[in-house]
């Protein structure tokens, strides 16, 4: 995920040396973090605290006298949503459970690794942020625009739709695939005087050359082979309003001389008609290709490019407003399943954070439709998830890797086969928690038989009982 702003975290350990390492390292990355480590500290903490003043939580299981699984189980039964990562020494397998299923989003293993730490503070700041937005009363007007996010990048989009709106320009919208280009120019429709009047979005890309005379600019009855009636084509049909050319760069050279002439005189004329129809739009155009090398390659014309470009709204990827999946994840969920939306599990939401989505928008949006449709009942797991998403490393050997990078005075082979052990340790705890424990279904989700699942268990002292309901 992106750089964080300001992002708030509590620690509460009652280790000084800890307190020190986890403050540094988080303050270097942009974090504030304030530090509980006496027993009058964490009640009082525990009797005042407010929801939305944390980002995440990261508490020590053992506290002195006090115990962090129960402070754990009164900050759930409370409804406090922020998440929360336990810090332990102990490795054990029943302790990772303990944590998780008692509300836990994560557990990290003492020595900590501090850019393993990183990492897990950065998914439970995307934890707390989708809890936070779906159980958060959507206000009269919130989504009208349809631009959700409050990464810079997505901010700077917003605030040009805002200058720019209002006034008549041309508008030339460009972005890669899926990143919503027609969200802005409905969005820059929204806020002009014409909101009121149609907006018609027309693919130049998806029309055939053959029709897309027709489809832009109309036809009389009999014009060519199956005109059996008259059309009046987009440019008609957005008269008053907002015309919006997605994919502007893929129309043919002889169509754009007719569309420049169009943009010129203000009037069309249809295929095979004798006059002329004034129009009054405003043209949005959007592109996911070079316009300026394909004036220089010839295949774009110079003089419609310029008529086009007068303010130029650049719309970044996913990749770089990754802050911004979280609101994304819960606006989505909301628009496709209503009130009965379901929750996400932490390893689906995981997932879901740690994908880099090279669709953008509109992959996450395909996501989150196929994993509603998929979702057995009221919670979207790992299994919901369209396979090409489930293939980060699961939430265990984050847990687990701080224990391997703390050793890097090993020799090489020795460091491979700690890491190797490791990831096999942690792979056997996943599965065997989505198993619930059943050593038939874990093997054979794990594609061996029963029996070297069995030893495989025993080699790293793993109890499938401690899963099991």
């Amino acid at each position: 995920m992106d750089a964080p702003g300001r992002r708030h975290v509590l620690l509460i350990d009652d280790d000084p040396t800890i307190g020190l390492l986890v403050t540094r390292a988080l303050n270097r990355r942009g974090y504030e973090v304030e530090h509980l480590r006496t027993p009058e500290q964490i009640v009082r903490f525990l009797g005042q605290r407010a929801d939305h003043a944390w980002d995440v939580i990261l508490l020590d299981v053992n506290i002195g006298e006090l115990n962090g699984l129960r402070i754990l189980a009164e900050l759930r039964a409370a409804g406090d949503r922020t998440a929360v990562v336990m810090l332990t020494g102990d490795a054990s397998a029943a302790t990772a459970t303990a944590a998780l299923r008692g509300g836990a989003f994560h557990y990290v293993i003492k020595p900590i690794s501090v850019d393993n730490l990183y990492d897990v503070v950065q998914l439970a700041i995307g934890k707390t942020a989708v809890d936070r937005e779906l159980a958060r009363v959507p206000e009269v007007g919130d989504l009208d625009d349809g631009l959700v996010g409050r990464a810079p990048a997505m901010a700077a989009v917003r605030s040009a739709v805002h200058r720019v709106g209002a006034s008549e320009v041309s508008v030339l919208v460009i972005g890669e695939s899926g990143t919503g280009k027609e969200l802005v120019a409905r969005a820059l429709h929204q806020a002009s005087r014409r909101r009121d009047r149609a907006f018609v979005a027309v693919n130049c890309g998806a029309i055939p050359e053959g029709l897309i005379d027709s489809e832009l600019f109309g036809h009389t009855r009999g014009a060519f082979t199956g005109a059996t009636s008259a059309r009046p084509g987009v440019f008609v049909e957005a008269d008053g309003g907002t015309l919006f050319l997605d994919e502007i760069g893929d129309m043919p050279l002889a169509v754009q001389a007719r569309l420049l002439r169009t943009l010129q005189e203000r009037e069309v004329r249809a295929v095979g008609g004798e006059g002329t129809t004034a129009v009054d739009v405003r043209v949005i155009a959007a592109t996911n290709v070079d316009l300026e090398r394909a004036v220089l390659r010839g295949r774009f014309r110079a003089d419609l490019y310029f008529r086009l470009n007068v303010v130029n709204l650049r719309v970044p990827p996913l990749r770089e407003r990754t802050d911004d999946i979280p609101d994304l994840i819960a606006s989505l969920l909301r628009r496709h399943a209503g009130a009965a939306r379901p929750a996400i599990d932490d390893d689906a939401l995981e997932a879901l954070l740690r994908y880099s989505w090279p669709g953008n928008v509109r992959e996450l949006e395909n996501a989150i439709r196929h994993a509603l449709a998929m979702s057995p009942g009221d919670t979207i797991d790992l299994a919901s998830l369209p396979p090409a998403i489930v293939a980060p490393p699961p939430r265990s050997s984050l847990a687990m890797g701080s224990a391997v990078m703390a050793r890097v005075d090993d020799h090489l082979p020795e460091a491979k086969r700690r890491a190797a052990a490791e990831f096999e340790r942690s792979y056997l705890l996943r599965i065997l928690g989505q198993a619930q424990g059943s050593i038939a279904g874990a093997a054979r989700a794990a594609g061996i038989d029963r029996t070297n699942f069995r030893r495989l268990l025993q080699r790293h002292g793993i109890d499938p009982a401690c899963f099991r309901p």
